[in-house]
């Protein structure tokens, strides 16, 4: 960690697995170094076929075995406007399914040779969803509000993004 970063500053991108991990000075496997805890949080830096280069929030770097490292999921993209409570999904999991419709066969007709890539560009601008489905989880990406919700099946979250609260005079 160079001097101008700080452990506040650290964003981990993985966990180390529940058993710990392995790590070596250099991506050969021939100088191993202390262990890494279990359920550590580091921060990828580098990959190197298998090998992952990893940082912890100290500071320290290691080399590990990358495949075995577990993703830490990250919050959807930051929404440029403020957020609004939505009662259910429904009607935007329709809006979803009709712009995927529509860039689907946009492309279709690019792939047949039925459209240049100027009409399709046309044709797809201004098509934004976004959509993660993780079993009965989903988070959707609402593009008339611009911004990200979290649905069980059940009810409908607007995602509130890190930082002060809107809405509030002070």
């Amino acid at each position: 960690m160079d001097a101008t970063n700080t452990a506040a500053d650290f964003r981990p991108t993985h966990v180390v697995p529940p058993d710990g991990l392995p790590t070596w000075s250099s991506p050969d496997g021939a100088v191993p170094t202390e262990p890494l805890d279990p359920l550590l949080p580091v921060r990828l830096l580098d990959r190197l076929g298998d090998w992952g280069r990893v940082l912890c929030s100290n500071g320290w770097a290691a080399w590990v075995d990358g495949r075995l490292l577990v993703p830490l999921p990250q919050g959807p993209p930051a929404a440029s406007t403020p957020l609004a409570r939505t009662a259910e999904a429904r009607g935007l999991l329709t809006r979803v399914e009709q712009t995927l419709g529509r860039y689907r066969r946009a492309a279709e007709e690019l792939a047949a040779g039925r459209v240049d890539g100027e009409t399709f560009r046309r044709t797809t601008h201004g098509l934004r969803i976004g959509v993660v489905i993780d079993g009965e989880s989903v988070w959707l990406y609402d593009a008339e509000r611009d911004g990200w919700l979290y649905y069980d099946g059940t009810a409908a979250t607007a995602f509130a993004a890190p930082g002060a609260p809107s809405g509030s005079e002070g």
